[in-house]
């Protein structure tokens, strides 16, 4: 079937249009005005375009202690609180200073930067699956985080990283409480032709805009529904009661292949208390990780994932449209250690 992302339908039944608009359908207030449709950077080349904007948080400390040769009490508790100081946390960083404590007895000749590098990428588990779940057929994704850490923008430049793969992909703006929130992600699709489906009023139902654009991604054979979710309602337990319902309304059309959690690296230990939080309301399969450029606290990546057991897959590493890179583990322990 060709991809049609402006075909408009009715509900079938009823003959009636569902309190959503239909991908494409212009609303009374909206503009005419042309988009340039622009060619998105391909995905394999962002990270080591981008990697130098990792600040090298271990790099100065990790020299300066170990330039001696050998590692005595205090370059160990140095060791420690730069780890700390750099959000590992703390079960992570005592795991670390054990692991590097075991390889420098095992061999004393070993580099004690190369064994803190071994540790850091052990805990980053450099053979795990990061891809996104995209194989067969529609691949539904949903989007889940707190106001504030960049969620709409990057579900705005995931969707340019799909586009750049040749996927047929469609937007869901299942955050109807805040009105600019379905504006931003219309503006992200238009620039490179993706359609989104958004509640006709705000504060309309976000499990009838999800399931709507499910409906809309088999009958036009996209490949890729994308789903972006509110991150405020007045209690947390609101929050995750509708994120439920959103995810079990889709599920009525094919369960999602990916459920990504996004995260702000400047938030720290806050990250992962949040990070919790979601894992337990909704299964977690994947984090993405933004504003990794701002922070001097990358250690951050290290603590969530051995918390949660869940990869990292994608981080935002500045504001250009095209900052969004797969995770790449080598590339990021030898960012933070300046090497």
């Amino acid at each position: 079937m060709r991809w049609n992302p402006w075909k408009r339908r009715g509900d079938g039944a009823s003959g009636t249009m569902p309190d959503v608009l239909e991908a494409g359908e212009p609303r009374a207030d909206a503009p005419d005005v042309p988009v340039q449709i622009e060619e998105p950077e391909a995905p394999t080349s962002r990270f080591s375009r981008l990697r130098h904007r990792i600040q090298a948080t271990l790099a100065m400390d990790v020299t300066e202690l170990f330039q001696r040769g050998t590692v005595d009490a205090e370059a160990w508790d140095r060791l420690e609180e730069t780890l700390l100081g750099a959000d590992v946390g703390a079960v992570a960083t005592e795991q670390i200073l054990a692991g590097m404590r075991a390889r420098l007895k095992a061999d004393s000749a070993l580099d004690p930067v190369a064994a803190l590098r071994a540790e850091l990428l052990q805990i980053l588990d450099p053979d795990a699956d990061r891809s996104l779940a995209l194989a067969g057929a529609m691949a539904p994704m949903v989007v889940v985080g707190v106001n504030g850490v960049g969620k709409t923008t990057t579900v705005g430049k995931l969707a340019r990283v799909l586009v750049a793969e040749d996927r047929r992909v469609l937007l869901a703006a299942a955050d109807t409480f805040r009105a600019a929130a379905a504006d931003q992600l219309e503006a992200w699709g238009a620039r490179v032709g993706v359609p989104v489906v958004r509640a006709d009023r705000e504060g309309g139902d976000p499990a009838a805009v999800a399931f709507e654009a499910m409906r809309r991604g088999v009958d036009e054979g996209a490949d890729v529904v994308l789903i972006d979710t509110a991150g405020r309602l007045q209690n947390k337990q609101g929050l995750m009661d509708e994120l439920g319902k959103v995810v079990r309304v889709a599920s009525k059309v094919a369960p999602p292949r990916e459920v990504l959690l996004v995260l702000d690296a400047t938030t720290g230990q806050n990250g992962l208390i949040q990070a919790r939080v979601f894992a337990e309301a909704v299964g977690l399969t994947g984090i993405v990780l933004t504003k990794l450029d701002g922070s001097a606290r990358g250690g951050i990546v290290l603590a969530v994932q051995r918390e949660l057991g869940v990869p990292v897959k994608y981080v935002g590493l500045g504001e250009g449209v095209d900052d969004l890179a797969p995770f790449d583990p080598e590339g990021f322990v030898d960012g933070l250690l300046g090497v």
